[in-house]
């Protein structure tokens, strides 16, 4: 099953379907990064868009290290 997440950017609405397990997490974060209610202007988006990037990045550098102890 799937779920529609809607999020309004520079006034125009966007819905996504995603998986109905993931839906909770994403609109968390959404809450947390952007205005889950109103407006979002292409800096507040892209602002979430680096944040959440260097979220991935600080993850993976963990997770290889974590392997590298592994490989040990």
């Amino acid at each position: 099953m799937s779920k529609k997440i809607s999020l309004r950017v520079v006034n125009r609405n966007f819905d996504v379907n995603v998986d109905e397990k993931f839906a909770p997490f994403l609109e968390s974060q959404i809450s947390k990064d952007l205005n889950a209610d109103g407006n979002n202007d292409i800096v507040a988006l892209l602002q979430a868009y680096v944040k959440k990037s260097q979220e991935v990045f600080i993850q993976e550098r963990k997770i290889e290290a974590i392997l590298k102890k592994f490989e040990e």
